[in-house]
C-alpha cells in the first residue's frame, strides 16, 4: 500500500490515525458484547474504516453526511459521545433515537448526520436536497452520501445522481465497493467494468480509489469537495475495499472464498497506516501502544456510563407525542375582511402564491411546473415572479424529489412537491412512508414537506390518472392527510399545510378544480388541520364524507328536502376530528360514510369501526358505507359513473332511513 503524505502536517497524520483506530477498537468491544448478549445486532465495518474516517475528516463539521450500516467512523469522527452511542446500540432510551431504532439507523442534527433507513438508496436523494439548500443559500459547502456496491442497483441511485447532475448540486457520492451485497457478489450485481464508469452517463466526473488507504481517501475527498463547491457540480467516488465479516454478524461468511480474507487482511487499513507512520517517524511503537491503551480505558469508562443510563421507561403519551414535530408557537391568522369568488383551482394557487411571499425559504418542485405552469396550470406565472430557483422543474424522478424535499428540510427550508397525478405517488412511496413519515419519531428531525396530490375520478382519465389513494397514507403514523372540498378550505388548508413542520399529503380533487366556486377570503389565513367542517344540520341521517363526496351529499340533500341530512366534511383524514364525528352521530343516530375511494380498505371502514366502538349507544341503525366499486377506475364515462359511489348514494340513504 503506497501512502502519499503530500503536505499533511504530522499532527494531522496522527489525528487521522486516532480517528481510524477508535472505531476499530469500539467495534472489537461491541463484537465481544454481542457474543455476551449485551447488544442484539451488529453491522461490521472492520476493514472499511478508512472510507468512513477519510470522508468525514475531509468534510467540514457543519456539512451533512448520509452514512449507512458500516460507517461507525462517521459517527466517532464527528465526536459523538461513546456512552450515548452505546445506549443506542443497546436499545436504551439514552441513545439518539430514544430506544426506537436499531444500531446505525439514527441521525443527529447537531452533528449533521442524517439517519439511514434499511432501504439502501434513499440517503442519496436526501443529499440532493441538502446540496440544493446550500446552493440556494450561496453557502460554500458540499455534502457526502454513502452507498454500497449493491445499492447502485437501486433506482434511487439512478434518480439521485441524475437530479444532482441536472441541477448542478455540490454532492459527493461515495460507493463503498466491498465485493458483496449480503451474499451476492458484484459479478451478479452489475456488468460494467467499474461502478465509477456510471458517472459519465450522468454527465459528472468520477474517480476510483483504494478505499483502504486513509491518505488516499482523505486527500481525494478534500480535493473533490473543493471541486464540487467551486464548480457547483456533483462527483462520484468508488472506494475499493472488502467486507471482513458478514453482512451482519448472524449471516456469517461461508459464501466468501477463504483466499479473499487472506488477501485483504494484508491490506488492513489500520495496520498498514500504523506501519507507515512509524516508518516516517511520526509514530513510535510506544506512542501507538499508548494511544491504544488510552482508547481502551476511554471505551471502558464510556461503557460504564452507558450501562448506568441504560434503563427504559415506557411512556405511551411520550411515544404518541413524538410521532409529530410540534409546531412553533405563533399566531395562526384567521380568515377575515374582504372576500372574493374563486374557483377551487384558483384558491389553491392563491394559497401557494401567498405562501411563497410569506416564506422566502419555500421551494416548489414538480414536473412541468415552471414555464408550463403545471399539468393543471396551478403554478402558471410563478416562475416569472419567483424565479427558477424557487419554482423548479424536476426530472421524472419522483422518489428523488421527495428525498430532496426532505434534504431541504434538514437545512431549514420548506418545500411543496407536486405529484403530477396522485397515481404517480407509487414511485415515491418508500421515501414518503419510510423516510418522511418516520423521521421525527426516529431521531427528532422534522420533515417540513407538502406533497400535492391531484386525485380522483369523474373526468374520464382511466385507471392510472383517477385513483383515490388517500387511504394508503392514513395508515401511516407521522403523515398528515388533508383533503379539502371547498375553495375557502383549499386555500386555508394549503397555507396551514405549508406552515406545519410535518409531512402533509394534500389531496386536490381534479374534478373540483374548475367546477366548484366559492367565497374565499383575500387575506393570508389558515384553516386548522385536524378539524372537520359541519356543512349542514339534520336529524334523519348523518353523511360523513370529504372531497367530491361533500358535493354529492349537498346535491342529494337539495333535491330531497323531505330528508333532513346532517353533512360533515372531514377535511382532514389524518388526524381525524373524532369530536365532530361523535357530534354528528348524536344528532341523527343513523350514519352513512360516503367516499369516492373503493370500499375495501377505505377510510370509511376505520371511521365505522370507531363509531361502533365509541358511539354505539347513540346509533339507531348499523353504520353503513357508500363507496366506489372494488375495481380499477374505468376509462369509459358510463362505466366510470357506475363505478363511482355517487351512483349508489340514493339507494344507500333510502336503505338507512328505512332501517
Amino acid at each position: 500500500m503506497q501512502f502519499e503524505r503530500k503536505d499533511i502536517p504530522a499532527e494531522q497524520l496522527v489525528h487521522l490515525y486516532r480517528n481510524l483506530l477508535l472505531p476499530r477498537m469500539i467495534e472489537e468491544k461491541m463484537l465481544l458484547l454481542l457474543r455476551q448478549g449485551k447488544i442484539s445486532k451488529w453491522f461490521s465495518g472492520i476493514g472499511q474504516e478508512a472510507i468512513s474516517v477519510g470522508v468525514t475528516m475531509a468534510m467540514h463539521l457543519d456539512e451533512w453526511i448520509m452514512p449507512l450500516h458500516r460507517n461507525l467512523g462517521v459517527f466517532t469522527s464527528r465526536n459523538m459521545p461513546i456512552n450515548k452511542l452505546f445506549n443506542q446500540w443497546q436499545g436504551a432510551q439514552g441513545g439518539y433515537s430514544k430506544a426506537r431504532e436499531r444500531s446505525f439507523h439514527f441521525g443527529s442534527n447537531p452533528h449533521h448526520i442524517c439517519g439511514m433507513i434499511s432501504h439502501l438508496g434513499p440517503q442519496l436523494a436526501i443529499a440532493d436536497g441538502v446540496a440544493l439548500a446550500y446552493k440556494l443559500g450561496n453557502k460554500q459547502k458540499a455534502c457526502a452520501a454513502f452507498t454500497g456496491d449493491g445499492g447502485t442497483s437501486e433506482g434511487d441511485f439512478h434518480e439521485a445522481l441524475n437530479v444532482s447532475a441536472v441541477w448542478d448540486l455540490p454532492v459527493i457520492f461515495i460507493i463503498e465497493n466491498n465485493g458483496y451485497g449480503l451474499s451476492t457478489p458484484v459479478n451478479e450485481q452489475y456488468r460494467c467494468e467499474s461502478l465509477v464508469d456510471k458517472a459519465k452517463g450522468y454527465g459528472m466526473e468520477g474517480v476510483k480509489i483504494d478505499g483502504n488507504n486513509i491518505l488516499a481517501v482523505y486527500d481525494t475527498v478534500k480535493g473533490v469537495r473543493d471541486y464540487c463547491i467551486q464548480n457547483q457540480k456533483p462527483y462520484l467516488i468508488e472506494c475499493m475495499t472488502f467486507r471482513m465479516r458478514g453482512h451482519e454478524e448472524a449471516s456469517g461468511t461461508k459464501y466468501v472464498p477463504p483466499q479473499l480474507f487472506a488477501e485483504w487482511l494484508e491490506k488492513d487499513p489500520i495496520v498498514n497506516y500504523e506501519k507507515y507512520l512509524i516508518s516516517q517517524g511520526v509514530l513510535t511503537q510506544v506512542s501507538a501502544a499508548a494511544i491504544r491503551n488510552e482508547f481502551k480505558l476511554l471505551i471502558e469508562a464510556e461503557l460504564k456510563i452507558g450501562y448506568e443510563s441504560s434503563g427504559i421507561n415506557v411512556d405511551t403519551k411520550e411515544e404518541l407525542k413524538d410521532v409529530y414535530a410540534p409546531r412553533v408557537a405563533g399566531i395562526r391568522e384567521k380568515a377575515s375582511g374582504e372576500r372574493t369568488e374563486k374557483r377551487f383551482v384558483d384558491a389553491i394557487k392563491e394559497g401557494l402564491h401567498q405562501s411563497l411571499i410569506k416564506h422566502p425559504n419555500l421551494v416548489l418542485m414538480g414536473q412541468d411546473i415552471a414555464e408550463y405552469g403545471g399539468a393543471f396550470k396551478m403554478t402558471e406565472g410563478f416562475v416569472q415572479e419567483f424565479g427558477k430557483e424557487r419554482v423548479r422543474n424536476t426530472p421524472l424522478c419522483e422518489s428523488a424529489i421527495v428525498g430532496a424535499a426532505l434534504g431541504l428540510s434538514l437545512e431549514g427550508y420548506k418545500s411543496v412537491m407536486e405529484m403530477q397525478f396522485a397515481d404517480f405517488v407509487t414511485v415515491g412511496f418508500n421515501q414518503i412512508i419510510n423516510n418522511l413519515a418516520k423521521i421525527h419519531y426516529r431521531w427528532g428531525q422534522n420533515a417540513d414537506v407538502v406533497i400535492r396530490m391531484p386525485t380522483g375520478a369523474g373526468v374520464g382519465a382511466g385507471p392510472f390518472h383517477s385513483q383515490s389513494n388517500e387511504a394508503w397514507f392514513v395508515h401511516t403514523p407521522g403523515l398528515k392527510v388533508v383533503y379539502p372540498s371547498t375553495p375557502e378550505d383549499a386555500k386555508g388548508l394549503m397555507i396551514a399545510a405549508i406552515n406545519d413542520p410535518n409531512p402533509v399529503l394534500f389531496f386536490e380533487h381534479k374534478a373540483l378544480y374548475r367546477s366548484v366556486t366559492g367565497s374565499v377570503p383575500v387575506n393570508y389565513y389558515e384553516t386548522e388541520i385536524g378539524k372537520a367542517r359541519h356543512v349542514r344540520s339534520g336529524v334523519d341521517v348523518s353523511v360523513i364524507t370529504y372531497g367530491a363526496g361533500v358535493h354529492w351529499a349537498i346535491e342529494y340533500a337539495d333535491k330531497n328536502p323531505q330528508v333532513s341530512i346532517d353533512i360533515l366534511d372531514l377535511r382532514t383524514l389524518l388526524p381525524l376530528d373524532y369530536d365532530a364525528i361523535k357530534a354528528s352521530v348524536k344528532r341523527t343516530g343513523k350514519v352513512l360514510l360516503l367516499h369516492e375511494d373503493t370500499l375495501i380498505g377505505g377510510i370509511g371502514g376505520e371511521v365505522a369501526a370507531w363509531i361502533a366502538q365509541y358511539c354505539f349507544e347513540w346509533l339507531d341503525a348499523p353504520v353503513m358505507r357508500c363507496a366506489s366499486l372494488d375495481t380499477p377506475v374505468p376509462f369509459n364515462l358510463e362505466l366510470e359513473k357506475n363505478f363511482l359511489a355517487k351512483s349508489r348514494l340514493e339507494e344507500s340513504i333510502k336503505k338507512l332511513i328505512n332501517y
